[in-house]
């Protein structure tokens, strides 16, 4: 048996750390079940219970929920469109998501499949310093789809540059009119 306080108190029978629990006032509560002579413990169990949820909820905001963007290409996309779709792509990578990158194939489209794959290929080679294939190009109906997933080297960089970026001090804010905000009192 433990105490509430941390201290061994040793092997006791169970009416004899009942009962000292309840002169304590709180709960005995069974730590290793499978363990010759079983391990309690005393304590307030309701308060256990409240720290454990917190540390669950804890660790659920510290996990990272990767998400998969999407983005969309034909066949004919041009110049101008690619470029603003291999910039959402790049900038999905370095956020950290996976980017999926579709082409959509219409009509006698779908007869020319090299010209999709080149321009999966293309998207690849523009973010490669950012991202890594890790689904490669396959056909799927009328779409042709590759998974792009972010470099592992260059997220770490992202997070130390984020790291060492400064905020301005809450004087500095401009009010209305770019006058001075007023100090909170």
């Amino acid at each position: 048996m433990i105490g509430a306080d941390g201290t061994q108190l040793g092997i006791v029978p169970l009416e004899v750390a009942l009962e000292k629990a309840q002169e304590e006032g709180l709960d005995l509560v069974e730590i290793s079940p499978n363990a010759r002579p079983p391990v309690c413990k005393i304590m307030d169990y309701g308060k256990y219970k409240y720290e454990a949820k917190k540390k669950a909820a804890e660790a659920r905001k510290r996990q990272v929920v990767v998400q998969v963007k999407e983005i969309k290409l034909r066949p004919k996309t041009d110049e101008h469109d690619y470029g603003v779709k291999v910039r959402n792509v790049r900038r999905f990578l370095e956020d950290g998501n996976k980017a999926r990158v579709t082409i959509m194939f219409r009509g006698r489209e779908i007869a020319h499949k090299e010209i999709g794959q080149k321009l999966l290929q293309n998207v690849a080679e523009d973010v490669k310093d950012v991202g890594v294939i890790e689904q490669a190009p396959r056909l799927e109906g009328r779409q042709m789809f590759m998974v792009l997933a972010p470099n592992p080297k260059i997220r770490a960089q992202l997070r130390e540059q984020k790291g060492t970026e400064t905020r301005p001090a809450p004087s500095q804010n401009p009010g209305r009119d770019g006058e001075s905000a007023p100090a909170a009192e």
